[in-house]
């Protein structure tokens, strides 16, 4: 598989794992709605660094994959909105983790917050 073709499809799964956050999100799936749009942040941001860097860390942190796309990406707008939202990637990153491993309920209210921050990761991340 080339390096491109990975990219693109890092970025087609990042965007059909939001899709499929939002359908959850309109179906009451809330639970499934904050995994999937962790889902979405996680790929699209290892896409970036794939492309940029040429690769990316076997990691699911979030922070960690942002520490390291700020030592090597341009993505000033990405990187600060990132930043700026440290509250929502730690829930984020929590959704990771208690959807695999613990009992924990999402309100509808966390997963419409964690699915604007995963469009917003998106879109800004087509500039970068």
């Amino acid at each position: 598989m080339s390096h491109l073709h990975e990219v693109n499809l890092l970025k087609r799964r990042a965007k059909g794992f939001l899709e499929r956050a939002i359908d959850s999100l309109n179906s009451s799936y809330y639970d499934l709605a904050a995994f999937l749009s962790e889902q979405a942040v996680q790929l699209y941001l290892k896409s970036i660094l794939l492309e940029k860097v040429g690769d990316y860390p076997r990691t699911h942190s979030i922070s960690t994959i942002l520490s390291i796309l700020k030592r090597f990406s341009n993505c000033e707008n990405l990187i600060k909105l990132l930043e700026e939202k440290k509250l929502e990637v730690s829930l984020m990153e929590d959704a990771y983790i208690a959807a695999r491993y613990f009992v924990r309920e999402y309100s509808k209210n966390e997963a419409e917050i964690l699915i604007n921050l995963a469009k917003e990761v998106l879109k800004y991340g087509e500039v970068c």
